[in-house]
């Protein structure tokens, strides 16, 4: 991951899917990490963000900003990047992970460093290069601009010390036009202007520079009334009797320019900055005193060849003794890989070593190469490696001051010393500007089409120029043919394809120097129809033991057929993807495929089973027991191993179930939805619940199972109960599984539906009909010796009796249901009943009893990652704090309660919140707030069709007007109209 702020804030993390973030959180994160480091306190981040008048919610928006900054940071595996000390926040990012720290890195020259002005004033360009545009841009902040200005004036301090520099260099007539850019923006720095006042007089240019000197005092006495400084008099002076000392010393002769081997530089070269940025910075970073070795390593296609030759020709007049190359040939088709000795020579008679003179053995050579480069600053290319062996020949002595770019498909990883630079594909901008450039006005008149074709291209350079190209070579084609023709995924490596290369032939050639299990592993990974993939379901896949899948994963990464944009998780490009289940197709029997896929899917049905039971023990007895597969199983062994699996592996296990039902592999595809339902209804994914169910519900029904279609009625009714506040709908569904399950004559069905019914009617206060499902329910449970089962009657039960105001038989039976849920370690269960155990101390005017109780109750939901619960337990909080008659702390937690709810789109919790807040406002006196708030909340209640919208309606009519309602009309009479 890496951070901006010299420029946009931005926080990147390359092809990961982190989420984005809201302006606010930016503004936090951004104040975070211009701190870095040091304990920041959420009061003082409250008066940065706002200054003196924060919102009555300021605290509960930071303290939502960082739980936001938390889940991005955990989503792009920084999850200890941020911590909290007792003095507050601290982060911590990493080595070039901060554009502000890399920049202080390489501006922070000892005085002594001018003895090397050309390396010096590199490394001060790379610093700038860091920045892009207005520092802090895209944010607003009551601390932005005075932290603005600060950084600005460390941005000119370097541009004025590199100006300096070049000056001494001879560079006058390339900083004017810098300089005068710089002026312009801050007419009133003296050193800039006494630097452009000298880059003017040496380029012969003396009246221009005596006029920006009356440009800058005239200035400076207008907008501050102050003469310039004795530096900068005497400059005048100087410049007016053109001064000897002015000038500059006589340069010795330049040594000839040595020979440009390097290929030819693409004109429509495109974007990459940030890498060659990074190239420049390392050799700068090196003081260009020592041999610098970056090797740049990407998949088949990446662009690492054009970005070699680029860079080399940026900083081909760094290197005055020669500009070298020389393809290795490790992935050239129809060649066999160079031979180091071959190689050496090819680099010797670029030096301009005689043949005759060239030694015949590996070792003379490369003891020449080392001898000839001695005190030489050279670069060289090294391009398309196989190996370390290859290159390690290749490498300069110490004595050299080469620079050498090598580019392999493999990490070299033992190659010491060298600075590693791995490709990824190109951004979506940069990859429209490359498209654009071949293809010309087509592509502007087109532009969704566009991004619909380099989608497909997955933003890979190689293939990206191989479509524009055909484009350019098809007037008659629109850019959405060309996308619709590389939709059909059975020919889009065909599409991909020239009379001179193409995407699948070099695919081809990165497969054929793998072994033959990384080969397999390669085929059979190109059939899990996931994004990702760890070492514990590649080993099922591929029927291997955990450590032998783990090192061909890592071998397959080494060789970039595989990416890990994730620590342990390893995943295809698009194209690459396509190519190993093509490859899988012709090479793999379909019984072994078949096989594999089983093995894989057993291995995701039954983890999931194991880490759901853990967080849910309460209804194992009600999901599917899933066998332990025969290959090596490695499930989570506790809650916390549980939760960050299920999250981690939630996609692909949705994925997978949609993959299954399309292939009516209905054994696996309705035991994952059963399997999954207790923790996509707890977590807030909602979405995906209903996804994974509506898909179970259609296999049932093909397949007559009247049991198990009845089960999944219950888990459809609950989405739709819980977090979408469709109460009918529920029900509807809920009568529908009772009258299935009571003619199948499953009684453990019967319990949960009558169950769900006593729960839906309680929701609408008829408390009659709650109270007879709830001891049926019961009754059945208690028979069929369902703990959990009972536990939740116990609960529901607990309620109806706290609403007939019978308070000792609710607090009965909610102990009752406590103890349950704590012996069978249900913390969801845990955290329901202490939420309904405080809401009863509300009603007996216990406040501080039922604060207490909520408090433990959203710890729990904190601790395990219990969205709508967190959510529950803020509101309740929030009541607690009005009836105890602190209203600034009950608004602070319907704010922060209404926001999570918002989060995970739970509407009743939503509704609540408002609620509270308009009654908050009112008290407060904020009757505009008050309005405002009531309004939605009735909304939403009339909506969820439940008696507090009459309630709202009531309220509504009692508040007083808002400042912007109209004034009464007046009869004849005088008097207001009814």
């Amino acid at each position: 991951m890496r951070f901006t702020i010299l420029g946009p804030v931005e926080a990147v993390a390359p092809g990961s899917e982190a989420p984005g973030l809201a302006p606010r959180h930016r503004s936090v994160l951004a104040y975070l990490l211009l701190h870095a480091g040091v304990a920041v306190s959420t009061d003082r981040l409250v008066d940065a963000m706002w200054g003196p008048l924060p919102p009555d919610s300021a605290r509960a928006q930071i303290q939502t900003t960082i739980a936001a900054i938390r889940r991005m940071l955990r989503a792009s595996g920084n999850d200890r990047m941020l911590v909290t000390r007792p003095a507050g926040y601290v982060i911590t990012p990493g080595p070039g992970q901060l554009d502000l720290d890399e920049f202080t890195r390489l501006t922070a020259i000892a005085p002594d460093a001018s003895d090397e002005p050309v390396d010096t004033a590199d490394r001060i360009r790379a610093a700038l290069a860091l920045w892009r545009g207005e520092p802090l841009s895209g944010i607003t902040a009551h601390y932005v601009q005075g932290a603005r200005g600060r950084l600005d004036g460390q941005r000119l301090t370097a541009v004025e010390r590199l100006a300096e520099l070049e000056l001494s260099l001879g560079r006058h007539e390339d900083l004017i036009d810098e300089l005068s850019a710089h002026l312009a923006a801050h007419p009133l720095r003296e050193r800039l202007c006494c630097r452009l006042m000298l880059a003017l007089h040496r380029a012969g240019r003396q009246t221009d520079a005596l006029d920006v000197a009356r440009t800058f005092r005239s200035n400076l006495a207008e907008e501050q009334g102050l003469d310039p400084g004795h530096a900068f008099s005497t400059l005048e002076q100087d410049i007016l009797r053109d001064a000897p000392g002015l000038r500059l010393p006589a340069a010795a002769p330049a040594k000839p320019q040595a020979s440009n081997f390097l290929p030819f530089d693409v004109p429509d070269f495109t974007g990459r900055e940030d890498e060659l940025d990074g190239l420049t910075r390392t050799w700068a970073g090196n003081n260009g005193g020592v041999v610098t070795i970056s090797a740049i390593d990407g998949m088949a296609g990446v662009g690492k060849t054009t970005l070699a030759v680029h860079a080399g020709h940026r900083l081909a007049a760094r290197f005055p003794d020669g500009q070298l190359f020389v393809d290795l040939q490790a992935h050239t088709a129809g060649q066999v890989p160079l031979e180091s000795g071959a190689a050496l020579e090819l680099l010797l008679g670029q030096l301009g070593v005689p043949a005759q003179q060239i030694p015949a053995s590996l070792a003379d050579r490369a003891a020449l190469w080392r001898s000839e480069l001695s005190g030489r600053r050279v670069l060289a290319v090294l391009d398309n490696a196989l190996g370390i062996d290859q290159v390690r020949p290749l490498l300069p002595g110490s004595s050299a001051r080469a620079l050498l770019l090598i580019t392999s498909r493999r990490r070299l990883t033992d190659l010491d010393g060298a600075h590693a630079l791995s490709m990824d594909v190109l951004p979506a901008a940069d990859a429209v500007e490359l498209f654009a450039a071949i293809v010309g006005e087509r592509a502007t008149a087109e532009p969704l089409a566009v991004l619909d074709v380099l989608q497909l291209c997955g933003f890979l350079p190689l293939a990206v120029r191989i479509a524009a190209a055909r484009l350019h070579h098809r007037p008659r084609w629109t850019v959405a043919h060309l996308a619709d023709r590389l939709r059909d995924q059975r020919r889009r490596l065909a599409e991909l394809t020239t009379s001179a290369r193409g995407v699948a032939a070099a695919f081809t050639l990165s497969y054929e120097q793998l072994t033959a299990d990384q080969q397999r592993m390669f085929r059979l990974l190109g059939l899990q129809p996931g994004r990702d993939i760890d070492p514990e379901a590649a080993a099922a896949l591929a029927d291997l033991p955990l450590d032998e899948a783990e090192t061909l994963l890592e071998d397959l990464l080494d060789a970039h057929v595989l990416a890990q944009h994730q620590l342990g998780r390893y995943t295809f490009h698009d194209l690459l993807r396509e190519h190993a289940r093509a490859t899988a197709a012709a090479q793999e029997p379909s019984e072994a495929r078949s096989e594999a896929l089983g093995r894989l899917f057993h291995h995701c049905l039954h983890t999931a089973a194991v880490a759901v039971d853990h967080l849910y023990p309460e209804g194992k007895n009600r999901r599917p027991r899933i066998p332990a597969p025969d290959t090596p199983s490695w499930p989570p062994q506790d809650e916390a191993e549980a939760i960050t699996w299920l999250d981690r592996e939630r996609a692909n296990l949705m994925t997978t179930g949609q993959y299954a039902a399309e292939h009516d592999w209905h054994s696996h595809t309705v035991p994952l939805a059963a399997t999954l339902h207790r923790y996509l209804l707890g977590h807030g994914h909602q979405a995906d619940a209903l996804t994974l169910n509506g898909l179970a519900l259609r296999a049932v029904r093909l397949s007559g199972d009247a049991a198990a279609e009845a089960r999944t009625l219950i888990d459809r009714g609950q989405v739709y109960f819980w977090w979408h506040g469709a109460y009918e709908r529920a029900a509807e569904h809920f009568r529908n599984a009772l009258d299935l399950a009571r003619g199948t004559g499953d009684r453990g069905v019967e319990a949960s539906a009558l169950a769900a019914l006593g729960t839906v009617s309680t929701r609408l206060r008829a408390y009659d009909h709650a109270h007879d499902h709830c001891v049926q329910a019961l009754a059945l449970f208690n028979d069929l010796g369902d703990r959990g089962g009972e536990a939740r009657c116990l609960t529901d039960l607990g309620i109806v009796h706290e609403r007939r105001g019978r308070y000792e038989e609710a607090h009965e039976h909610h102990r009752r249901a406590l103890h349950v849920y704590r012996e069978t370690g249900s913390r969801i269960g845990e955290t329901v009943v202490l939420n309904n155990i405080g809401l009863l101390y509300q009603r007996q005017g216990r406040y501080e009893e039922a604060r207490r109780h909520h408090d433990e109750a959203l710890d729990l939901s904190r601790r395990f990652d219990f969205p709508g619960d967190e959510a529950e337990s803020l509101n309740a909080l929030a009541e607690a704090s009005r009836s105890l008659g602190d209203p600034d702390r009950a608004a602070t937690e319907f704010d922060s309660a209404l926001a999570l709810a918002r989060e995970c789109s739970y509407l009743p919790e939503q509704a609540r919140a408002h609620n509270g807040l308009a009654h908050v406002h009112r008290d407060l006196g904020r009757i505009d707030l008050a309005h405002d708030h009531a309004r939605q909340a009735l909304d939403l209640y009339t909506a969820l069709g439940v008696p507090e919208a009459e309630e709202l309606r009531t309220f509504l009519t009692e508040l007083p007007p808002t400042a912007t309602d109209p004034e009464p009309q007046v009869n004849k009479q005088g008097e207001e109209p009814k």
